[in-house]
């Protein structure tokens, strides 16, 4: 399994903080499990978590990142995806890299939050090619040939340059019905396989309530 997930629920400053990710690894497990244990650690000690969240997002995942790389050497191979959310009183941030998907429903309608990153996109093969990198075919669009997503956490031979499509608006029309978030999850679940999914599948459901907070996981 190299799927992991991580929520966690907390209160800074008298602000309500809701930390939600899920991590999709390749090659082994061995950078999602980081990833999952550091990230949010790292951003939680970041000094403008509350004033600049954004800033400290985006540091937290570069420096995740260089600290697993140089931390095992031997995982050359191995990286993560990363699709997370971070509630900061009522407001919200979604971040990814690679083709972990966020999603929010809101009155019944799905709104992406989150942009894949695969190789064949323009503007990543562009970045890709410039930084001396190819994206080929090989089974589908991989940078040099290998990986299948364009960003990602590890993957340190490929350091220097670094897709499904889901049903959105009905995963929105199956769970919307539902109040609590773990059957929700599990449903979306149930339907992936259904579906004949042949990949590891995590899914993490959270539903904003005035004054509460619940999540689900499967």
């Amino acid at each position: 399994m190299e799927d992991f997930y991580e929520t966690k629920i907390d209160c800074v400053d008298g602000q309500i903080i809701g930390l939600f990710g899920v991590f999709d690894g390749h090659g082994g497990a061995k950078v999602a499990e980081y990833v999952k244990e550091n990230l949010f650690s790292h951003l939680l000690r970041h000094p403008k978590f509350m004033s600049d969240t954004k800033v400290a997002i985006d540091d937290a995942y570069k420096s995740t990142d260089s600290e697993f790389l140089e931390s095992d050497s031997s995982q050359n191979q191995c990286g993560s995806t990363a699709s997370t959310a971070v509630l900061v009183g009522d407001r919200l941030f979604v971040a990814n890299v690679g083709d972990s998907r966020a999603i929010i429903c809101r009155g019944g309608n799905a709104i992406a939050v989150s942009k894949d990153h695969k190789p064949d996109q323009t503007d990543e093969r562009q970045r890709i090619e410039d930084a001396g990198g190819f994206v080929m075919w090989a089974g589908t669009w991989r940078v040099g040939g290998v990986l299948a997503v364009s960003r990602a956490f590890g993957d340190k031979l490929l350091k220097q340059y670094v897709v499904v499509d889901p049903e959105i608006r009905e995963a929105v029309a199956m769970t919307r019905s539902i109040q609590d978030p773990e059957e929700a999850a599990k449903k979306l679940l149930q339907e992936a396989y259904k579906r004949e999914s042949s990949d590891n599948i995590t899914c993490v459901v959270v539903r904003f309530l005035h004054g509460q907070g619940s999540s689900g996981y499967a």
